[in-house]
């Protein structure tokens, strides 16, 4: 049995013609053990989806099941509130009472639930200890990093082991380098204690380093669900491709298409390159990830040449940008070793992964 179920979830905010359709029919699954991102862009429906299962959004229709519980089924008129959903909860803001100490913040939804003093010390202390924060239990939040922070608010989502723990972009307010460690503590944390979570986030690499499946949401649908190696190696559609990913774009006309072979010309160019999504039409978007673009002195067997604009440094890699004057439409970044000499080079696009749109 699934820990989490949503089935056909409609949700408006408004009434009659002047609502605004955020979630239109969204289904899903979470099972236990198991790691789901909801991914998208602003304004997808990730967030409202994630308040809806929590209790904190009542949507127009369809069934919200956690384990063997119904908490929604708006055809019966069912909607369970939310502190009776036993749903672990880490908002974004981590919304830690700046006047208790890490104790009382992590101990407090225990206190709600009339357990004894006793009971809830022990059980403070065990997951405090589980997240590396025992020595911390009597500061304040703002004795504390950002990142102690936000093991504290897991922590206190943790405390009562919920069924399924439910993140609100938990790395969001992180700056770079700590995201990078926390995106790595949080992987590990859930994996080891054997958590079922839901996520919302924006960024792809966050997805796909903490995630088992994404379901990345456009405008209230279900774009496409899968592994992030799916997800990023298989796009079936050109927003799944551009969202997945740092790409490059290009439009062009189809010369001869047979099969998922597609031959076309991108301003004079004649290149091969891989149908994918359902555009049989004559006008495609060609569209190629940075990294399989390499970049050669000499002529390749797929190839467009283009002087070198200029370059960035990376830290690893040089992230170089290759344009055309008067050609707006033809523009490549591509990834180099080292900085790259002024003049014109030749890209070479591999058929494989020159994806058409």
């Amino acid at each position: 049995m699934a820990e989490l179920s949503v089935t056909d979830i409609h949700l408006d905010y408004g009434t009659g013609a002047a609502a605004n359709q955020i979630l239109k029919g969204v289904s899903m699954q979470l099972e236990r053990g198991e790691v789901v991102a909801l991914l998208g862009p602003s304004g997808s429906g990730k967030t409202t989806l994630l308040r809806a299962v929590a209790g904190l959004e009542s949507p127009k229709s369809g069934i919200i099941t956690i384990g063997d519980r119904v908490v929604y089924d708006g055809a019966r008129a069912v909607e369970m509130p939310a502190e009776q959903r036993n749903l672990g909860l880490v908002f974004q803001s981590y919304a830690l009472w700046p006047h208790k100490t890490v104790n009382d913040n992590v101990g407090y939804g225990l206190k709600l639930r009339k357990m004894n003093n006793s009971d809830i010390a022990a059980r403070v202390k065990d997951v405090l200890g589980q997240l590396g924060l025992g020595h911390l239990g009597e500061r304040f939040p703002h004795q504390l990093s950002g990142g102690q922070q936000q093991r504290v608010a897991i922590a206190r989502a943790l405390v009562y082991n919920p069924p399924v723990i439910l993140l609100d972009e938990p790395l969001s307010n992180l700056d770079a380098k700590l995201r990078e460690e926390a995106r790595a503590f949080l992987r590990e944390l859930i994996v080891r204690l054997g958590l079922s979570a839901l996520m919302v986030t924006h960024d792809q690499a966050e997805a796909m380093a903490i995630s088992d499946r994404i379901l990345l949401l456009n405008n209230g649908k279900i774009e496409q669900q899968g592994s992030p190696q799916s997800m990023y190696q298989t796009p079936d559609s050109l927003f799944t491709a551009e969202f997945m990913g740092s790409n490059n774009r290009m439009k062009g006309m189809v010369v001869a298409r047979e099969g998922q072979h597609v031959t076309l010309d991108i301003n004079g160019t004649r290149l091969s390159g891989t149908a994918r999504g359902s555009n049989t039409g004559a006008e495609v978007t060609a569209l190629i990830r940075l990294e399989q673009v390499r970049v050669s002195a000499s002529r390749g067997i797929n190839s467009l040449r283009l002087p070198l604009s200029t370059c960035m440094y990376l830290g690893d890699r040089w992230e170089c940008l290759f344009h055309a004057e008067g050609q707006a439409e033809v523009g490549l970044r591509a990834y180099a070793t080292q900085r790259l000499a002024p003049g014109d080079y030749w890209l070479d696009l591999p058929a494989d992964a020159l994806w058409i749109f």
